[in-house]
Formats: C-alpha cells, sequence, structure tokens
C-alpha cells in the first residue's frame, strides 16, 4: 500500500511539472530516490522469492551477471564513482538503465502467466508492479532531464536480444526469469544508489551523508 502511494504522489508530481507547475529539483529527486528504492526494494523480494526454489548446485550453473545486456553500459559501477561524475552524466545513466530494461520487463511480465511455480499469481502480479513502477520512474526522470539541460538528454539504451518468450520447458522458464530478476535487482539498485547520490547534491549534503 506504502509503495502505491509514493508511486501515485510521483506521478502527480509529474503531472504537475508537465504543465509548468513551479517543483523544485530537489524535490523531484527526492520523490524519485523513494520510488527507486521501492522499485530496488521490489526486485530483490521477488528474487529471493525464485530463489528458494533451486538447490545450491542449481545456482553454479545459472548465466552469470557479466551476461547481463546492460553489463557493457559505460558508467560507474558503485557510489564512490558516481560522486565522481556529473550530475547531468550520472542522470543520463541512470535513464539509460531504466530504458534499457523496458523490452526485458515486457517479456518477463507476459510470460509471468505460464510459470510453473506455487506462487504464479503472486509473482505474475509483482513482475507487472515492477514494469509499472519502471515506466513510471522512466517517465518521471525524462520529464526532469528536461529541465536539467541536453547534457543529461543523451542516452546510451543497450537492446535486449533474448527471446520473446523464457523458454519451452519448465525448468528453462524459471531459471531465464530468475537470472532476469537477478540482473534488474543489480541495476535496481544501481539506480537507487545513484538517485540518491543526485538527491544529496541537489540538497547540498556531504558525499559521507549520501
Amino acid at each position: 500500500m506504502e509503495g502505491t502511494r509514493t508511486l501515485k504522489l510521483f506521478v502527480t508530481v509529474v503531472c504537475m511539472v508537465a504543465v509548468g507547475r513551479a517543483i523544485p529539483i530537489g524535490d523531484l529527486l527526492d520523490l524519485a530516490s523513494q520510488h527507486s528504492d521501492k522499485l530496488h526494494s521490489l526486485s530483490t523480494l521477488l528474487t529471493h522469492e525464485l530463489d528458494t526454489l533451486f538447490p545450491p548446485t542449481g545456482h553454479k550453473i545459472m548465466t552469470r551477471p557479466s551476461m547481463c545486456h546492460t553489463a557493457t553500459l559505460q558508467g560507474p559501477t558503485d557510489k564512490n564513482q558516481a560522486l565522481q561524475l556529473s550530475e547531468h552524466d550520472l542522470l543520463s545513466v541512470v535513464r539509460s538503465l531504466i530504458q534499457s530494461w523496458a523490452d526485458p520487463l515486457l517479456t518477463m511480465s507476459a510470460n509471468a502467466n505460464t510459470l510453473p511455480h506455487p506462487a504464479q499469481s503472486t509473482i505474475a502480479s509483482k513482475v507487472q508492479e515492477l514494469r509499472d513502477n519502471s515506466n513510471s520512474l522512466g517517465h518521471g526522470l525524462d520529464i526532469l532531464s528536461s529541465k536539467m539541460g541536453p547534457a543529461s538528454q543523451i542516452l546510451s539504451i543497450l537492446p535486449y536480444e533474448g527471446n520473446a518468450d523464457l523458454g519451452e520447458d519448465n525448468i528453462s522458464k524459471l531459471l531465464n526469469l530468475q537470472f532476469l530478476l537477478s540482473c534488474f535487482r543489480r541495476d535496481s539498485h544501481k539506480i537507487d544508489s545513484f538517485l540518491k547520490v543526485l538527491r544529496c547534491r541537489a540538497a547540498k549534503m556531504q558525499p559521507d551523508m549520501c
């Protein structure tokens, strides 16, 4: 329920910005940071839920994080590196990550209803929630970037080259969804961390407080 209220508030504020209402950039970044925190928490919850299906040996044969489709995106890998980037470049990285996940999240949402999992309906609902939240955050940051100038509007979107389905057999479907969720959790953590850095800068807080 709290996540839904945060999403509605964020969308409302974004709409106010779109029609020209004066909303400080710091307030927008604060809301975006809260929104990204919910996104990362939901992806972590979903990943852990699927992890319980696999024995330790099963994890060893899963695709490594270096094979995530966003692994080659140029940008900071942690908060310390993020502190070295300008606000415009950092926002560009965040928006590139979000938009690079548009197609994979669509694939995950389209296939979640066929998962051979006892909590299939719950997982499908949460995957759709992930997609909705990611789309809303991306739309809000698009509007925010338009307020911050051309440099923050540069994108490096990495195409998703996976299939439109998650696999033909039950094991493949579960493994592929688990892998995509693991990749998304990693990227949602980056998005959340980088937005917190931007929020701290807007509030003129010390780096060690971010």
